[in-house]
């Protein structure tokens, strides 16, 4: 696949893992998007090494969706572990 399939399914990914875990996010839309990003290309790792399956398959293929959005929650979830923990001190 190419950068901007990667791009795109990184976005889409982002969006839905948003979606997955609602809720308000220090850093907003451009940084869930990125996180996407980020979150696809970890979860195609992530199914390479765990699994030993080539989980990048194709833009259509299941696989692939699955892998960037378990990628993205994980992301999400630690980049809301690590902000939220400094966004609570400073209203505090």
């Amino acid at each position: 696949m190419g950068i901007i399939a990667w791009i795109l399914i990184g976005l889409l990914a982002g969006f839905i893992a948003k979606a997955l875990m609602p809720g308000k996010d220090p850093g907003g839309v451009i940084i869930t998007m990125l996180i996407g990003i980020a979150g696809g290309l970890l979860g195609g790792w992530l199914g390479k090494v765990i699994f030993g399956v080539d989980s990048i398959d194709g833009f259509f293929d299941l696989s692939t969706w699955i892998a960037a959005i378990v990628g993205s929650v994980i992301l999400l979830a630690l980049y809301r572990l690590i902000t939220g923990n400094r966004h609570s001190h400073r209203h505090a």
